[in-house]
This record gives C-alpha cells, structure tokens and sequence, in this order.
C-alpha cells in the first residue's frame, strides 16, 4: 500500500455555494499530496470529500448548510418512473434520433411528473469549494514515500524481533507495542458489528416485502436495449486521471467551460485549463491495480460519454475498495432533453453492479453531499436504497421519511437514533504518540519520539483536531506534513 501524506489546514470559513451566504460555510481542509485508495475510502466514510487534491470535511453542527455523506446500495437499487422515462427516452433518441418538442433546453426546470419521484432534467452538480489562501508546503512524493517504506521497514523489523519461537508477542503485558501497531492499522471491527446491529433492527423493523409477480426490466436492461441499426451510437469510455493529466484533450475542456458558463452562468475568465485539470483532473489517489482490485483498477477515473464522434458528457469518479464515488458530473446544454445528470448517475449505479459481480464488497455508490436545507440539492435522496452518514458515529442511517422529518425540523441532526453507539473509530489522546510527522525532506518520525528530542510541541493542538476528524485507523497511517 502506498503511504498517504497530508497536511492540515485546520477549521476554513467562506462562501456557501448553497446559499450563497458570505462566510457562512465552515469546514475543515487539507491538501492530500498522495492518498492510498484504502485511506480515501476511510476518510469519505467519516464525511471527507476531495476537490482534486483539496479534501474537505463540512462543520455540520456550525455550518449553513449541513452536508451529509450519503450513498446507494447498487445492489438494492430499484428503478422508479422518472427512471425508465429517461432511460426509454434516451433509446428512443438513439434509435431514431428525434427529440420530443416538449422538452427543449429552454423549458427545462426541476419538475414533477406526476409519480412523485421528480423528472430531475437538470441536475445542479455540487460547486467547487472555495480554496484556502494558504498553500501547502513543498515536498518531494516520492522521497517521502521512500522514507515512509523506509520506516515501515524498520517497524516490521523490530516487531520480529519482539515475537518469540512460539509466534506470540514478547512482553509481560496484554498490549504490547507490537500488537498496538497491528490494531492501528487495521479498520475496527467494533464498526462493523455495531452497523450490522443497526441494520438487523432497522430490517425488524420493516415490513416484510411482498413476493414479485413479475420480473421487472433492470437497469441493465435498459442499458443493453440498443442495437448497431440505431440512427446514432453512445459510447461510455473510461480513462484513468493519469492519462488525462498527461494529454487532457481539448474536447474536455471546451466541454467543461460550455456547461459551466451555461449551467451555472461562470466567469468565462477562470475557466482555463488549468483550472479544470486543478479541480477535476489532478488526483492525490494512485492508481492501484492487482488481483485483488477491478480490472480497471482502483483510482481516479472520467468516464466520457461519446455520441457518435462528439463528446456529450464526463462523469468525474473514483473507484475505490468500498464504492465508486461520484466527483463531478459535466454535460453538453444542448443535450439537456436526455437528462444526462440522472442518466449519467444512473450509468454509474450500472458501473458498481458491473463490478459487484467480481467483488460483491464493492456495491456503494457515494453521491456526495445530501443537502437537505437546500430544496434544489435533495434530489440525491430520491434514490432508492440510500443512506446518509451519521456526524458523529459515522455509522450509516437509511434515508427515510422519519430522517427527513426530523432535518425539516433542525438542519443538523445526529441521525443514529441508538443513544448509546459511539465512534468506534475514535482519536482519543493516547493515539497522538503513533502519528507520523514529516519535519523536513530527510526526516519522518512519530510524534511520541519527536517530542522526547525536543520537548514541549506548540502543534500538539492542530494533531489532536487532526486525528479526532481523519480518525484512528488514518492518523496512524497517514503521514502529517508538519514543515514550516
């Protein structure tokens, strides 16, 4: 696993890009130089989000809008009408290429087409956050990552030094040093029995489901129904970040400031390339690929939607060990009829399921942010199968009728109603000994030992605030830039 290194920004406040309010928007950030896809995946399940190589996590309890990490069982996912209206709507143009009068770009709006589940034709993709003014330091990766193996490696010798002929942990106590470094680094599983406990009640608690008279069409067949005779072909392309980064086409970049300028009436001037590569393209997550990741591998990744010879779309994702996880999601406004924010989401859904069939562990697909004060962002919750992070267990809750009673009631909400469940992932003070610090470009140390050359440590602070958000698991494998 490649070493994930951070540093940490502390508490930034700025715009809201929900309701636009002026410094009202509270969140903590950081700047990833390298992320492990197993730390990422850690980190959006504690309600981190990245922005390129940004990573942020929203004070919910202090924030103007709260935002919830929220995500879709792929596997449990059911079509609703809304859904087979876009996906037939969709077929229908490939097929024939005729567009319905009644639905130009100029009549487009966020309506109710008489289910209740909302046509959604256009869908508002999740504005970027709004940079801090501090940059980060400079660093060399991959020394760091040299250094970071380096001191792997001496760890794992002297953990074998430790163990005796009989396999078991040298010294007198239950909690040696060597068994507190191999439960640091390993996700808790406390975690995961509390979620099943959850889920086991929240299924008592719910009707049993009726037996299927008849089999409904899926995703998939919808996916599949077209054919080479159709008028006009679509073609899904996935292309890892890496690539795009070394040759970003200039299809994707005309595409992206055509939607942004449109969609959401940007300033042509900050459109540049640079820009869009710095946001969407730029990536601290490497490429991971083995036996045990998809054939794709594990990563960032655009899957460009081709009609024809004309890109019409790109859909920023990340694949990770858990879920694909949704960044951004861009379109062509001239092909707003097909609905291609809900069309897209719903190829994506299509994307985990592909991969369960290999790796049924990987059926999530994480959405972002459910933003439940703000009317125009809660279309992710009408997603069947859905569940949103709780903000201080980090256990995940269904999104259902009582969840959004209660958020029209108070925008922040703890969401796990089980009073006596707790954060089993937990930075308590103990921990901060086994953080690794990066104090210059020759010198990686935990803080225990940074402390004993120097004594007293005015950042002790900023590393506790820094543990408690990223979690145990994180802090004890990610290195901390701490260089001034």
């Amino acid at each position: 696993m490649s070493a994930s290194i951070v540093q940490y920004f502390g508490p930034q406040t700025s715009k809201c890009g929900y309701c636009t309010g002026i410094e009202c928007s509270k969140s903590h950030g950081m700047h990833a130089y390298r992320l492990s896809c197993d730390d990422y995946q850690e980190l959006i399940d504690r309600g981190w989000r990245r922005c390129g190589n940004y990573c942020y996590k929203p004070r919910n309890d202090v924030t103007c809008c709260p935002c919830y990490t929220i995500k879709c069982d792929a596997l449990e996912f059911k079509l609703t009408k809304s859904n087979k209206k876009i996906l037939r709507r969709m077929n229908k143009f490939l097929r024939n290429g005729k567009r319905e009068l009644s639905e130009h770009p100029e009549q487009q709006s966020k309506t109710d087409d008489g289910d209740g589940d909302g046509d959604d034709l256009i869908i508002p993709s999740e504005p970027h956050p709004q940079l801090p003014d501090k940059k980060p330091s400079v660093i060399d990766v991959a020394h760091v990552e040299t250094l970071a193996q380096a001191r792997s490696t001496q760890q794992k010798t002297a953990v074998s030094h430790e163990v005796g002929n009989d396999g078991k942990i040298a010294g007198d106590g239950d909690q040696s040093t060597a068994s507190k470094k191999f439960s640091s680094s390993n996700p808790p599983c406390a975690k995961k029995k509390k979620q099943m406990r959850l889920e086991r009640r929240q299924a008592k608690s719910c009707p049993p489901k009726e037996p299927k008279v008849t089999q409904e069409k899926s995703l998939r067949d919808f996916l599949t129904s077209t054919s080479d005779s159709d008028k006009h072909q679509l073609k899904i392309v996935l292309v890892a970040a890496s690539d795009i980064q070394r040759s970003c086409t200039d299809a994707v970049h005309a595409l992206y400031r055509k939607y942004q300028i449109v969609i959401h009436n940007d300033n042509p001037a900050r459109l540049t390339l640079s820009s869009m590569q710095r946001f969407l393209v730029k990536s601290p997550l490497k490429h991971q690929k083995s036996e045990d990741t998809p054939d794709m591998g594990y990563g960032s990744f655009h899957q460009q939607y081709w009609l024809d010879d004309k890109l019409i779309a790109v859909g920023v994702i990340d694949i990770l060990p858990g879920s694909v996880s949704s960044v951004y999601f861009f379109y062509d406004p001239d092909y707003s009829f097909l609905s291609l924010g809900t069309y897209g989401s719903l190829r994506e859904i299509d994307l985990v399921q592909t991969i369960a069939e290999r790796m049924p562990s990987l059926k999530y697909y994480y959405m972002g942010f459910y933003i439940h004060s703000c009317t125009k962002m809660r279309y992710k919750g009408k997603l069947s199968a859905s569940y949103l992070l709780c903000p201080e267990t980090y256990i995940w809750v269904p999104l259902t009728d009582d969840i959004r009673n209660k958020l029209d009631t108070r925008k922040y909400q703890r969401l796990n109603p089980v009073a006596a469940d707790k954060d089993a992932n937990e930075f308590v003070n103990q921990h901060v000994n086994d953080v690794q610090l990066l104090l210059d470009a020759r010198t990686c140390i935990t803080y225990q030992r940074f402390v004993q050359m120097i004594g007293d440590y005015t950042g002790r602070d900023a590393i506790m605030e820094y543990g408690e958000l990223v979690g145990k698991v994180c802090a004890h494998r990610m290195i901390y830039v701490s260089m001034s």
